[in-house]
């Protein structure tokens, strides 16, 4: 996705903020270096908002090696370095599009502390989008009492790291220490394989449940119901940032008043696109109108009359189909 070096022009009645640190991306493919790039959940995810025109503010942190440049600019913290992650990819692909990735966290920069949140409340939404282990507790507990609702991304919130090599593992949800803030959570991301570390029937009890499967799709469940979201063809290059991206056009349709399967269908179409480029998507942003069109079109035309606690519609609009080939007919030109 294109990145501006000015601000791009947004919405000012949607407010949200995204917590999570940037970090620095080294791609391997058997045992080659295949790209560097700016990575971390939420350089993907802003990018998405910024496309899509929705104000946000950006907490991450970065060290004085940081080198990039970013439309949100980070805390720069003196004393660290950035979060760096060494990627190690299989070329083998197997029979559901899945390559097996060995992920290593080979620095961290600072957590992301309550502090560091603004002292307003009242935001429409907030995402939790860590991926060093930056966001504590109390942080999350924070972002939960400014924002209206927010998004969690699981691995925030399961990830921990070998202390020898610094080897990404996962604990189980319900010793993360994260556990007891599931009922204040509007939507839990997790791709199918973090999904094995909770267990489903219990947390879609506490907050809306999003479990990812790649190339088929995702799944979006609550206390008595579930939904299948039909996925875009896509010819995977490299799979990072996918999930990030999915989130971002997921949260994105819903605070602009999509349905929830028209927005987890919008979260899948970015998904595709991330996956087709290394690191972040080029876009022909004059093309992506078609996309904001249809958006706004949808949310202009179609009322959607039940709806959740948190004023979301759960139920597949009649024209949900027609929006899967208006945004499939777009990833070619949309697309650079």
């Amino acid at each position: 996705m294109v990145r501006d070096t000015k601000a791009p022009h947004q919405n000012s009645n949607l407010r949200g903020l995204i917590v999570g640190n940037y970090c620095h991306d080294i791609l391997m493919r058997d045992g080659l270096v295949v790209g560097e790039t700016l990575g971390g959940a939420a350089y993907f995810i802003s990018a998405v908002l910024d496309i899509l025109s929705i104000s946000f503010r950006l907490v991450s942190k970065v060290g004085s090696d940081f080198a990039y440049p970013t439309t949100h600019r980070p805390i720069t913290v003196p004393t660290s370095k950035t979060t760096l992650f060494h990627a190690y990819f299989d070329s083998e692909v197997d029979a559901t599009g899945h390559q097996d990735r060995v992920l290593r966290r080979v620095c961290a920069c600072d957590s992301i502390r309550p502090s560091d949140l603004p002292a307003a409340a009242g935001l429409q939404f907030g995402m939790a989008v860590g991926v060093g282990g930056e966001i504590l507790p109390e942080t999350l507990e924070r972002l939960l009492d400014i924002c209206n609702i927010v998004f969690v991304d699981v691995q925030a919130l399961i990830r921990t790291f070998d202390v020898g090599d610094g080897t990404v593992k996962l604990v189980g949800l319900k010793d993360s220490g994260f556990f007891h803030l599931l009922p204040r959570i509007g939507f839990l991301k997790a791709s199918s394989d973090e999904a094995f570390f909770f267990d489903l029937d219990e947390v879609r009890q506490l907050c809306c449940v999003v479990i990812t499967h790649g190339k088929d799709g995702c799944k979006v469940y609550w206390k008595d119901g579930e939904i299948e979201i039909a996925p875009f063809t896509a010819n995977q290059v490299d799979p990072t940032g996918a999930g990030d991206s999915f989130l971002g056009g997921f949260a994105a349709g819903l605070v602009q008043g999509l349905a929830v399967p028209d927005a987890a269908l919008l979260g899948n179409f970015f998904g595709s696109l991330t996956v087709a480029q290394v690191g972040l998507p080029k876009l022909e942003m004059k093309s992506f109108q078609v996309v904001n069109d249809e958006v706004h079109r949808r949310m202009r035309d179609f009322p959607y009359p039940v709806k959740n606690e948190y004023g979301f519609n759960l139920l597949k609009p009649f024209d949900h189909q027609q929006f899967y080939a208006t945004l499939d007919a777009a990833r070619p030109l949309v697309l650079c």
